[in-house]
């Protein structure tokens, strides 16, 4: 299962040499629901090489705020704690490998 990101704990979750991928959504948010099993698999499948999370919008306002997220689901894909890609929407679980692939 994907780690849950917040305020608390995001130094301590984003200060890796590791591809940090961040799953920003709602509990109200449909297409958030249907993301969320697959972003729960990828957790597993690329377990100690990408660190994979997920961050409440509602209960995070300030992350979701310094990364100008607009829009949910919104993946974020961070090196170094610089965002490196993007990807906005509920999309396949191949287009987020690809992404990951790109940038591991």
């Amino acid at each position: 299962m994907a780690l849950q990101i917040t305020e608390a704990n995001y130094d301590q979750v984003v200060d890796t040499d590791k591809l940090v991928i961040i799953d920003f959504w709602a509990e109200w948010c449909g297409p958030c629901k249907a993301l969320s099993p697959v972003i729960d698999n990828l957790s597993k499948e690329y377990e100690g090489k990408v660190v994979i999370c997920k961050c409440d919008v509602e209960a995070n306002p300030e992350i979701t705020s310094n990364f100008a997220v607009r829009n949910i689901p919104t993946l974020l894909f961070l090196r170094n704690k610089e965002v490196v890609d993007k990807l906005v929407g509920a999309v396949p679980a191949d287009k987020i490998k690809e992404k990951i692939e790109a940038n591991n």
